[in-house]
């Protein structure tokens, strides 16, 4: 039984055995994969692993496969990171921790886990790739059907993208050609898909040009398509030196490497980690990275030594014998065999207590009606009536900032269907935030009219900060390198004007601006000094504010009111700063207590009237806000601290829209996406205005992406 991964929504023509199918994106799909395992019963889950497969951040989705999944599993990892980043050090440990056993294709592999990843050599079986048992045949049996007989044939195959360094073996071309003028490079393969959907054909088209540039178009052969494997064997056949340039070290695994290698075929490769193990006894050469003139001199020392390369060849078959599919399937099932030993030894519980306190039902789906009904070409607009944009409110920075967050958020987990449309959305708010921005005083205007006519010299310390939080958050995350370097440029001119504000908001919004921008520019002395002034202002609040009974920033509890506590954590834990870190956790908690209804549900501030220190509290009107602000907090402090308390805190702020509040009246609206402008005493307004429906978004892009956490901390720093 086979489950197979597709990566486009009309799926793919499986043969027989692939019997379920899962969506790439769809986070369902991956436990609905679950539901079919655990009831057909397999002894075994053999899964393979690559970081590119699966959907969510660094492939995340797959997490929520593996834990519901009842039988032992198998992990074959094809990419192993020494220096992975955060997000693919988080699953990785996550994937580790699901897994009864691990299998690498080579030992550097074994190594890296144990030394980067703390795992026991005895959880690894070192297994190499399989290959096919093939004839150990000369290649000029295989030549003429290639129209290179008499020909001296060198072969790179493989889905193209920049990461193979073939730029270098073409450059080394004409040095071979000068000695051996009959020599000819095959490099077949089609370019890979996914960088098919992002720029086309232009890094074929690049080596193409080059090959014609340095005067060997014609002793340079692309074969643009993907071959069957009885196909892919004529080409190996075919070939007296196989190349593998790869510009750096860093490949646990080569599938190309172990064919060509095990069917007896010469290889001049650059010294990556799979190469090392496999070439180390005398099989092939090894030659520097990214250097065309040793990549020649080691294919004309062998073209012009047919016995070493004979004797080098017989070798590498020799070698490939315990490769073949046969041993390798034999080793699997020994591996197969001591995952369900050990198994049986330690009885798995089908859920753990606090996934079943923990988890929730199934999110909604995303749906985007409302949005594009928001927005027009200019950006979207700030307010509604019912669910028609209301025209005579115009637009604001504040919408069209959190509009970009959402998107940027997406980019990761949309659908296919959506890209195309997030992308487009996603260009219109950011233009609307270069304008927004008056590039003499480095202000943010906020509202501007449906004429398109701005409305202020500069807007409100709170627009500006969101602002930069939008910018910020673009400049780190997003994919698209247009928007990524407009948000970066706008960010940079807007953060000065921190230094003159007065509003803890403002702070708070800033702080998150730069904790996202630190992804662009990790080592910004600027934005860490920025970053360090703005921590300090919102502590001396803190100290002064500050009581046993009172544990907040200001004597009022007004808007956005988590956001507060939030900036202090996460920056508090990227920096070090403990006191900052504690304060915000701190916070949070009261925080947390207070906004609690007698049965439980989540109760935000009332916006009307607020709550005083020493006064009374305002139960109504609930803004959407401050569920979405307490969604995002309550993330973030779980990722920081891994407990528990802080994933059920973002579960009860998130049901606030579902339904699970005072009045049991549901804010969002499924089937468009919409969500009702808050919650009087009363009834809900009808009103389905853009911060509000913003904020259901977001909340639900957060807690769609943070799922995979639910039962392991997530350190973020060391």
């Amino acid at each position: 039984m086979v489950i197979a991964v597709s990566d486009r929504p009309e799926g793919y023509d499986y043969p027989p055995e692939v019997r379920f199918e899962i969506q790439q994106k769809d986070l369902d799909g991956y436990r609905a994969a679950a539901d079919e395992l655990n009831q057909n019963k397999p002894d075994v889950l053999c899964v393979q692993h690559e970081f590119g497969i699966y959907g969510g951040p660094a492939g995340n989705h797959l997490l929520a496969l593996l834990k519901e999944a009842r039988m032992p599993v198998v992990t074959t990892l094809h990419t192993i990171l020494q220096h992975p980043d955060g997000a693919q050090r988080r699953v990785m440990e996550e994937l580790i921790s699901q897994s009864d056993r691990l299998v690498v294709m080579a030992v550097k592999g074994a190594d890296i886990l144990r030394e980067v990843y703390g795992v026991p050599d005895s959880m690894v079986d070192v297994i190499p790739h399989g290959i096919p048992d093939v004839p150990y045949l000369p290649a000029e049996a295989f030549k003429s059907q290639f129209d290179v007989a008499g020909r001296s044939v060198l072969l790179t195959f493989g889905l193209l993208g920049p990461g193979k360094g073939i730029e270098h073996a073409i450059r080394a071309m004409p040095e071979i050609i000068k000695r051996h003028p009959q020599a000819v490079y095959l490099i077949l393969g089609a370019t890979h898909p996914h960088l098919i959907s992002r720029e086309g054909e232009k890094y074929r088209t690049g080596l193409e040009h080059l090959a014609e540039d340095l005067g060997v178009g014609d002793h340079v052969i692309f074969y643009n398509r993907f071959v069957s494997e009885d196909d892919l064997m004529q080409f190996i056949g075919a070939t007296d030196i196989y190349i593998t340039p790869y510009p750096n070290e860093a490949q646990i695994t080569s599938g190309t490497l172990a064919y060509v290698s095990g069917a007896g075929r010469a290889v001049v490769s650059t010294p990556y980690w799979h190469a090392l193990e496999l070439l180390g006894g005398g099989t092939g050469v090894l030659v520097p990275f990214q250097n065309p003139e040793e990549i020649a001199h080691a294919v004309t020392q062998l073209l012009d030594r047919p016995e070493r390369m004979e004797e080098m060849r017989q070798l590498a078959y020799e070698n490939g014998r315990k490769s073949i599919w046969p041993a390798v399937a034999k080793r699997y099932l020994e591996t197969f065999e001591r995952a369900k030993s050990d198994r049986r030894t330690v009885p798995v519980a089908l859920l753990s207590k606090a996934a079943h306190a923990t988890r929730m039902g199934k999110l909604p789906p995303l749906r985007l009606q409302h949005l594009s009904r928001m927005t027009d070409g200019t950006g979207i607009f700030q307010h509604a009536i019912y669910n028609v944009p209301n025209y005579r409110e115009g637009y604001c920075t504040d919408d069209n900032a959190r509009a970009f967050i959402l998107c940027v958020l997406l980019e990761d987990s949309a659908l296919p269907s959506h890209k195309e449309q997030l992308g487009a959305l996603a260009t219109r708010y950011l233009a609307f935030m270069a304008d927004a921005l008056d590039r003499e005083s480095g202000r943010f205007r906020n509202f501007m009219s449906h004429r398109r006519d701005w409305l202020e010299r500069h807007g409100s310390e709170d627009s500006h900060g969101r602002a930069l939080w939008a910018l910020g958050t673009g400049a780190g995350h997003t994919h698209d390198e247009g928007h990524r370097a407009l948000a970066a440029e706008l960010f940079e001119r807007g953060m000065p004007a921190l230094l003159g504000f007065t509003s803890p908001r403002t702070w708070a919004f800033g702080l998150l601006g730069i904790h996202h921008y630190r992804n662009f520019k990790p080592g910004c002395e600027g934005t860490r000094e920025m970053e360090d002034h703005l921590v300090r202002r919102l502590m001396d609040n803190w100290r002064q504010c500050s009581e046993v009974d009172w544990p907040w920033f200001e004597n009022i509890l007004s808007y956005d009111n988590a956001r507060l506590s939030q900036a202090l954590i996460v920056s508090g834990n990227a920096t070090g700063n403990t006191e900052a870190l504690n304060a915000g956790l701190r916070s949070l908690r009261w925080l947390a207590s207070i906004q609690k209804s007698g049965p439980g549900y989540f109760r935000p501030i009332g916006s009307n009237g607020f709550h005083e220190k020493n006064g009374h509290r305002a139960h109504f009107d609930q803004q959407p806000v401050e569920a979405q602000a307490m969604v995002a907090a309550s993330l973030d402090a779980y990722r920081v601290t891994g407990d528990e308390f802080w994933w059920r805190e973002a579960r009860r702020a998130f049901e606030w829209f579902l339904g699970r509040n005072d009045l049991g009246i549901p804010l969002c609206d499924p089937a468009t996406g919409g969500c009702r402008d808050g919650l009087h005493h009363h009834c809900a307004n009808q009103n389905q205005g853009a911060e509000s429906t913003l904020a259901y978004q977001i909340a639900l892009a957060e807690m769609t992406a943070a799922e995979h956490i639910l039962t392991h901390p997530i350190q973020v720093h060391p």
